[in-house]
C-alpha cells in the first residue's frame, strides 16, 4: 500500500502541483487543507502517514503548532515545507525537518522518501541536501 499523505498548504496552485507530483510518484493524497481546522478534520476522517505542512496558512501562522500536534498527538510524520525555514530553525517536536520553498519535484521526492523511511524505521544513510533535518 502506498503512503497516505496530507497536504496542508494555503496556496491552491502550490497545493495542486504538490498533489500531482505525489500522485505521479505513486503516493496516495488523502486531502488538501488550507487551514488548521480543515487539516484536523481530514486527519479525523482519514489515516495519514505523512503531513506536508506549510507554516503560514489561510488562518495565519498556525502551521508550526499544527505540525507539533499532528506529530506528537496523532503520530503522523510531519515535514514542513515553507519559504520561511528560519521560523523552525530550532526544530519542532514531532517533525522530521523542513524543506525550503520554492522546491522541485526531485527535492520533494527525496524528502518524502527520507521522511517515510524514518517513519518505517528503515535505514537512512543521509538526508537529502535540500532537507534541513531536525535533531
Amino acid at each position: 500500500m502506498s503512503a497516505r499523505i496530507l497536504i496542508i498548504e494555503d496556496e491552491a496552485l502550490v497545493a495542486m502541483e504538490l498533489k500531482f507530483a505525489l500522485l505521479d510518484l505513486g503516493y496516495q493524497v488523502v486531502g488538501l487543507a488550507a487551514d488548521a481546522p480543515t487539516a484536523l478534520d481530514l486527519v479525523r476522517e482519514s489515516e495519514v502517514d505523512l503531513a506536508l505542512v506549510d507554516i503560514h496558512l489561510s488562518d495565519g501562522p498556525t502551521g508550526i503548532e499544527l505540525g507539533r500536534a499532528l506529530g506528537q498527538e496523532r503520530g503522523i510524520t510531519v515535514l514542513f515545507m515553507t519559504a520561511n525555514p528560519g521560523m523552525v530553525r530550532d526544530g519542532v517536536a514531532g517533525a522530521v525537518g523542513v524543506l525550503p520553498k520554492p522546491t522541485d519535484d526531485y527535492a520533494i521526492q527525496s524528502a518524502v522518501d527520507y521522511a517515510l523511511r524514518r517513519r518505517n524505521g528503515e535505514p537512512t544513510l543521509y538526508a537529502p541536501p535540500e532537507l534541513q533535518v531536525f535533531n
